[in-house]
């Protein structure tokens, strides 16, 4: 295998997000979870994502896990290795993101990365180095209040050098507005000043191209999904990669039972599951019930068995920022994070083993904490559900999956993903 581009998500929602980006721009493309044993067997592809659960870990850890994911692609031949993050830049002072910038970029002998968290298609924006969340600067958007990594700055350019070793620079819209060449110029200039990444600008998809074209010069690059986009078009524009219908066809009908799970407490998540009431049995989860010890993913499995023959069911534990705030004070933001995300692990592995085979996650790392638990190797993607989520088949059994980030998807995203999942 030869891979023509090698990406490492620091998330699995991002690394589904991407996936799919990716196969509708023509290549073919597989999602592992984690880095692949050496002996997994995987179709001949043009691109690999793998998914890591890195975003909010000690940063010398997410370096390493980078680093061995970044192993196992250069061995495969990638020509060109993308870190794949959040398109709202989720990280702190401490990381992750600089550092496994940092890391990846001197492992491959570069002086300097272009960084965009930009995907216009997706209302993520970047002008000026600021992250704009639709019309709204990042730090006055709802992810202010993310629980693990609160956003307070949309200036990228500060929001970066804060957590990395070198100083980091900006590519203009004015720059990105003179093509590819201008771009890669103008990373050069940087690097001669000493700049280790530069966050670049883009508010328009014409803007992603002239991105892609300008990265894929150099080995390594980081950004959402975006960047993927105008890589991928890259690579099938320089006759690098021959474009590939995307898999319609995953296989037969799977049937069964069929589950939904919501750990996102973003504000999109929370309508979509009051949205859901309406069609199929929820039950939301007690956290400080959970958190003082008692019993409350086994009484929502049971809950959930007892209805489940009759339809799909839903069980979240997201809540609003004020619940959420009062729960991480009084139990800690760390102990009340992992105690939940493990929850909804046993729940999922507690649905799998009773019979169900479709199964919705909303929420990153709820979809990391329910997929490790799973032990699931690796997917296929499938049609799309919404934009930056699709379908995924497991290549190691009959079983759907959807993991959803908590921002994405429209009112109806439970319904909308149970049709595609025949």
């Amino acid at each position: 295998m030869t891979l023509a581009l090698g990406c490492i998500a620091d998330d699995y929602t991002g690394a589904s997000d991407l996936a799919n980006t990716l196969t509708k721009a023509g290549l073919r493309t597989v999602q592992t979870i984690g880095v692949p044993a050496a002996d997994l067997r995987l179709p001949e592809v043009d691109a690999v994502v793998v998914s890591l659960k890195s975003r909010s870990i000690p940063a010398e850890e997410a370096v390493a896990r980078s680093r061995e994911a970044a192993a196992w692609l250069n061995a495969r031949g990638a020509g060109h290795l993308l870190f794949k993050v959040c398109s709202t830049f989720d990280s702190t002072d401490a990381g992750n993101i600089g550092p496994v910038t940092d890391a990846l970029r001197t492992d491959a002998g570069e002086a300097i990365a272009l960084v965009t968290p930009a995907f216009p298609e997706t209302a993520r924006t970047v002008y000026l180095g600021h992250l704009f969340v639709g019309a709204v600067p990042l730090a006055e958007s709802p992810l202010k209040d993310h629980p693990l990594n609160p956003m307070r700055d949309s200036n990228l350019v500060r929001v970066l050098a804060r957590q990395s070793r070198a100083e980091v620079g900006l590519i203009d819209l004015a720059t990105v507005a003179r093509g590819g060449q201008a771009v890669s110029e103008r990373l050069d200039a940087l690097a001669r000043e000493g700049k280790g990444a530069a966050i670049a600008d883009a508010v328009l998809d014409p803007d992603l191209t002239v991105l892609g074209e300008a990265a894929l010069t150099r080995k390594v690059s980081t950004g959402a999904s975006g960047l993927g986009l105008g890589l991928a078009r890259a690579l099938v524009s320089t006759g690098r990669v021959t474009p590939a219908a995307a898999e319609s066809d995953l296989g037969g009908p799977i049937g069964g039972p069929a589950a939904c799970l919501a750990g996102s407490c973003s504000q999109a998540t929370l309508g979509q599951i009051a949205r859901a009431e309406a069609a199929m049995p929820v039950r939301r989860l007690d956290p400080a019930r959970l958190l003082a010890g008692e019993d409350e993913a086994g009484a929502a499995l049971a809950w959930a068995m007892e209805r489940i023959g009759d339809g799909p069911v839903l069980i979240a534990s997201s809540a609003g920022p004020d619940d959420v705030a009062a729960v991480q004070a009084r139990f800690g933001r760390d102990q009340a994070g992992h105690t939940i995300e493990a929850a909804m692990a046993r729940i999922a592995e507690g649905l799998v083993a009773n019979g169900v085979r479709r199964l919705v996650v909303a929420g990153g790392e709820t979809s990391g904490a329910v997929v490790d638990r799973l032990g699931l190797p690796a997917f296929r993607v499938g049609p799309e559900i919404a934009a930056g989520v699709p379908v995924l088949r497991t290549t190691d059994r009959d079983m759907w999956l959807a993991l959803k980030s908590g921002n994405f998807g429209g009112p109806d995203f439970f319904a909308d993903a149970l049709r595609l999942m025949p």
